[in-house]
């Protein structure tokens, strides 16, 4: 990878002269452009096919760019067919469909050896077009795409919902009772202690577990007490590190940030405020997923010799596939799972990041005329220093931090939401109205219903991540005796980041008039500036408040994906103070980059990793949830116990 990108870098530098961070953006996208491309690839469903007549004869309305007349000459014809002009050749380069699509495939109706057509690009010569030349073809796209990387989130989130009878709705009121300590005594001391006989540890003295021998499985030759292997008995029964609370706003400030902000803004700009209603539905789908992985997390979880917690996917899939007797399939899912949670955190969790805050910060300070202009990676610099200081610490200090960061930036984000949306109570009726009304006969949306579904599903998953695995690594390390417990915590989740705190977004994108189909190309960074401008129509200085809250998100981020990071680093190459250190020192090096560095393609390639991590971790998921279901079972039974001991 290293040789390809220096040979790519040298290539360029022949053709021009081009910046460092240009450089390092395109040779990363060359090298990766396939992979990402891969992870990303989009199931076409459906046809949408038109005649019609493309006028040609447009050169006088290809005027030059007075600012920049070397640029390709652009005109949009009302039609909503797109004419460029690049080096005297006519381009037709973007052709409306009736359903909103944009054509992808042209088939001529009559032959002209002087067009040549490029999927869904017509060219042509400027000598050799004629006045008043015109051409008919049929231009034909897919009805609607799908990420196929949703099909797995989405399948697997139903089979959850189902198999655990809709425990995403059942157990919110129990999930709020957990985190606010009603069952503290029973997770410390364990229900059989307290008030008799639970079955906790399954029923075994833990540290007479190695001279069970009666309890040897046949197949695997290992100890299993009720399906489980001596390790998984022993380390689950050891107490955590941190409170219910703490895991939950650790877990929170990886997903709660930029996804919420600008991920929103992108959904219903390009899938309509019908994108909303599906993104809600796709939260609640989203917490029986993170139910379960939480839940396995702490089952499987790895204690070290000095009480360290490790955990998430890469022990729930090695211990608890193991029990299974599917020992080599667990290690392979695992590594695999490991290798992508580092370029993650590297890169959507830490350099993406660093460079919208730095972004956000030099916008708002004057643009171009600020003081950090083409000095960003001095923010960096301190940005590093502040995340070096936490992450040195470890979970326990990491979770100091986001349980003060995150419940106060939520709390003043849901505020303004708030302020704004009841400034506008007049509007609030109009704006639910067009979410259901989008959400099942949208207008101006590729691909329809269907269409406005695969934005929100698209963006929930984004800013969730649930099914991806990630949070079970911070939730992991709770103080508790019945993991399913933290199951329970975890499913509040996806409730905050994407009912509540997306839905407070969309409302008010809504109700300020800034869903627009215009908007349907913006980037993250642009999209920040669309959500900021809705907050600013009503509350003029709300511009510096969300400058503030995008820098806090990201802190709060980087320091919880450098957790994440660390475990799967620590599962592949050890847990000694010289690995322990090169991670963190790694991750500090990759804030200050990615605050400078033009990180298009490294974005994209991040992302597709974080992304990969769903498909080993949902193929384990999926294997163990019986383990899950019994764990629940356990957890409710230790509870029921109580409540007829007090009563």
């Amino acid at each position: 990878m290293a040789l390809m990108l220096t040979t790519t870098v040298f290539a360029q530098e022949q053709k021009e002269e081009k910046g460092i961070d240009e450089k390092i953006d395109d040779a990363f996208g060359w090298a990766t452009g396939d992979y990402v491309a891969g992870v990303f690839y989009q199931i076409p469903f459906g046809s949408v096919e038109d005649e019609m007549t493309i006028e040609l004869d447009v050169l006088d309305e290809l005027s030059p760019d007075p600012l920049n007349p070397r640029a390709p000459r652009e005109y949009n014809a009302p039609d909503g067919v797109r004419y460029s002009l690049v080096q005297d050749t006519l381009q037709v380069n973007r052709i409306s469909l009736s359903g909103d699509q944009t054509a992808e495939e042209l088939v001529l109706k009559t032959d002209n050896p002087n067009i040549i057509i490029d999927g869904g690009t017509l060219k042509i010569a400027a000598a050799d077009i004629a006045p008043g030349d015109s051409v008919d073809l049929v231009a034909s796209a897919p009805f609607t795409k799908v990420y196929w990387v949703l099909f797995p989130l989405i399948l697997g989130a139903l089979f959850f919902t189902i198999y655990f009878k809709f425990i995403n709705f059942s157990g919110i009121w129990r999930a709020i009772q957990v985190v606010r300590g009603k069952y503290e005594d029973i997770e410390k001391h364990g229900a059989e202690m307290l008030y008799g006989e639970d079955g906790i540890a399954n029923g075994v003295d833990i540290n007479k577990v190695d001279s069970l021998e009666d309890h040897i499985d046949e197949v695997s030759n290992e100890i299993k007490i009720d399906g489980d292997i001596k390790d998984t008995i022993r380390d689950e029964s050891t107490d955590g590190e941190v409170s219910h609370f703490q895991a939950l706003t650790a877990a929170l400030s990886a997903t709660v940030g930029l996804g919420n902000i600008a991920g929103v803004a992108i959904a219903v700009s390009v899938g309509g405020a019908g994108a909303t209603f599906w993104m809600i539905v796709a939260g609640f789908l989203g917490m029986a997923s993170k139910f379960v992985e939480c839940t396995l997390g702490v089952k499987y979880r790895d204690v070290g010799p000095d009480g360290t917690i490790y955990g998430g996917p890469m022990y729930y899939l090695t211990k608890g596939l193991r029990s299974m007797g599917l020992a080599g399939l667990g290690k392979v899912l695992a590594v695999l799972f490991a290798i992508m949670c580092i370029g993650g955190s590297f890169g959507g969790g830490n350099m993406f990041q660093a460079n919208q805050a730095a972004q956000m910060v030099e916008n708002i300070t004057g643009g171009a005329d600020s003081f950090m202009f083409g000095y960003r990676w001095v923010f960096g610099l301190l940005m590093a220093i502040f995340v070096g200081i936490v992450i040195i610490g470890g979970i326990k200090s990491i979770a100091k931090v986001t349980d003060k960061i995150v419940p106060f930036m939520v709390v003043i984000y849901v505020g303004a939401s708030i302020w704004v949306i009841f400034a506008n109570y007049d509007l609030i009726g109009f704006a639910f109205n067009e979410i259901i009304d989008g959400a099942f006969s949208p207008e101006g949306v590729a691909g329809g219903a269907i269409g406005v579904l695969v934005q929100g599903f698209r963006r929930a998953a984004f800013s969730n991540e649930a099914g991806v695995g990630s949070a079970s690594i911070a939730h992991s390390a709770v103080r508790t005796k019945y993991p399913a417990s933290e199951g329970l915590v975890a499913l509040l989740e996806p409730f905050i980041d994407t009912v509540v705190v997306c839905t407070m977004t969309a409302i008010v994108l809504i109700i300020t008039g800034n869903v627009d189909p215009a908007n349907a190309g913006l980037a993250d960074a642009d999209a920040i500036l669309l959500t900021s401008d809705a907050f600013g129509s009503v509350i003029s200085w709300f511009p510096y408040v969300l400058t503030l809250a995008v820098v806090m998100f990201a802190f709060s981020t980087m320091i919880s994906w450098s957790y994440y990071g660390y475990q799967a680093w620590a599962y592949l190459f050890g847990r000694t103070n010289r690995t322990e250190y090169t991670y963190k020192i790694l991750f500090c090096i990759f804030v200050v980059v990615g605050s400078a560095a033009s990180l298009g393609n490294v974005i994209g390639f991040s992302d597709a990793m974080i992304f990969s991590m769903m498909v080993p971790n949902m193929i384990g998921i999926v294997l163990l949830a019986p383990k899950v279901k019994k764990e629940m079972t356990r957890y409710m039974k230790a509870i029921r116990l109580k409540r007829e001991a007090v009563s």
